[in-house]
């Protein structure tokens, strides 16, 4: 008896069996269109990310970084128009995109993260996405569109070079694009630079001469500067004094719980700490504390070390 006699499919099953098998192999590969998370309440922040099939997935941050809005000191004039901006949004008021610009380590990603946790009972969710992920803007936002939350589309230290297409993009999303603003999505973007691309002196001169020279100018410097204003806030940070770095520093060793006594004796330290990486801030602040209570935990720790040693040594005397 033959082979084929056993099998219960005919030639012509069998090849449209192995033909849908492959085909199922060739989507598995494909880049599939971004489908939503399975449980929303997973988390309150979610990253996307792009698989290397070319997949894109919503995967959630287990763990925020904790932030309070308390926790954040001199930048109050920001954080009452960011709180203000995200309050307005989470209760269905209009409300803003947000570009916070400014000196690095002053606390505008922290602002964003303190807003998060103070907003999430009320339902305020993030989407962290990487700028060369720019161009899935609006897959991101179909998917988030019916849904009750509040999103934030958060993108940090946004810059561009001259051509990238998330530029484009971007600027789609935020204002100029065909299809309305979606109710329940917000861009808040952090950067360094206020108007996102890179500004030459060459761009203010009436007239470039040569085959490739632009005859109007004007216009390169307004398209330059186009995308910053689509957003509806701007809110600027500024280098510390060393008056708030060292009140800064204070505050964090305190949470670290350094006593008051240690504290003030670790300001000369500070100091240096802050010249030594060229910059006053908060972040410089925070790691400076990080640093100086790690250390005297363990100085605390060898001396008590030392003591129990010397118990040990009269102990065995007696």
């Amino acid at each position: 008896m033959t082979e084929s006699s056993h099998s219960p499919f005919s030639p012509l099953e069998r090849l449209v069996q192995r033909a849908e098998q492959l085909m199922q192999r060739i989507e598995s590969v494909l880049p599939q269109a971004l489908q939503a998370p399975a449980d929303w309440s997973d988390a309150i922040a979610w990253r996307y990310r792009k698989r290397a099939n070319g997949c894109g997935v919503l995967e959630p941050v287990r763990h925020v970084g904790a932030m309070s809005l308390s926790d954040l000191q001199n930048i109050d004039g920001q954080k009452e128009k960011i709180a203000r901006n995200t309050e307005q949004f989470v209760q269905g008021s209009t409300a803003n995109n947000v570009l916070l610009t400014g000196a690095r380590g002053t606390g505008k990603s922290s602002l964003i993260r303190a807003c998060l946790h103070a907003y999430a009972p009320q339902g305020l969710r993030l989407i962290e996405v990487d700028k060369a992920d720019l161009t899935d803007l609006p897959d991101i936002v179909d998917v988030v569109a019916g849904r009750p939350e509040k999103f934030i589309i958060y993108c940090d230290d946004l810059s561009f070079e001259e051509g990238e297409p998330g530029y484009k993009a971007m600027k789609s999303i935020l204002d100029g694009s065909v299809s309305a603003a979606t109710p329940n999505v917000l861009v808040y973007a952090t950067s360094n630079r206020r108007h996102l691309l890179p500004e030459y002196m060459t761009d203010n001169l009436a007239q470039q001469k040569g085959e490739n020279g632009e005859i109007h100018p004007g216009e390169v410097v307004e398209e330059k500067i186009s995308l910053s204003e689509r957003f509806g806030l701007w809110v600027s940070f500024y280098p510390f004094s060393q008056d708030e770095y060292l009140r800064v520093v204070g505050q964090w060793l305190s949470a670290l719980g350094v006593t008051e006594a240690d504290i003030e004796a670790a300001r000369p330290e500070a100091l240096v700490w802050a010249l030594e990486r060229g910059s006053r801030s908060g972040r410089v602040a925070h790691q400076f504390a990080r640093d100086w209570a790690g250390r005297s935990h363990r100085e605390v720790q060898g001396r008590q070390k030392i003591a129990d040693v010397a118990d040990l040594g009269e102990e065995a005397q007696d």
